[in-house]
């Protein structure tokens, strides 16, 4: 069924960036937005908690639509990160800079994706 594998490759998105958030969390803390309280790194392994829980709710077909709704929440609630790496990249080499622009349009994408999952 195409809706379990997408499900699935959704998961394991969100499963991959969730250990991301503990094996380097330097590149996360770095563009955790100033204006929250408390250190960049709680911010980090909040978040990576977040997306582990979410993946494994993805990934069981119980939780698949509460997992997947909450997915497309926390694509959103990271976009300010996103933003913040764009501006801080604003002098970093062309493919840098590339890079961290065409993270704030992919969001768009992955909110869609994760609602899909919901439906499906």
């Amino acid at each position: 069924m195409p809706t379990d594998r997408s499900a699935r490759l959704l998961s394991g998105l969100l499963l991959g960036a969730g250990v991301a958030h503990f094996v380097v969390p330097r590149q996360f803390d770095a563009i955790v937005p100033r204006s929250l309280p408390g250190s960049p790194r709680t911010w980090t392994h909040l978040s990576g908690v977040a997306e582990l829980a979410v993946g494994a709710a993805v990934a069981l077909p119980a939780t698949r639509r509460a997992g997947a709704l909450t997915a497309a929440g926390l694509f959103a609630a990271v976009f300010p990160a996103n933003v913040k790496m764009a501006y801080d990249w604003r002098h970093k080499p062309a493919p840098l800079r590339a890079a961290a622009l065409a993270r704030l349009p992919l969001q768009a994408p992955l909110i869609a994706w994760a609602l899909h999952v919901a439906r499906g």
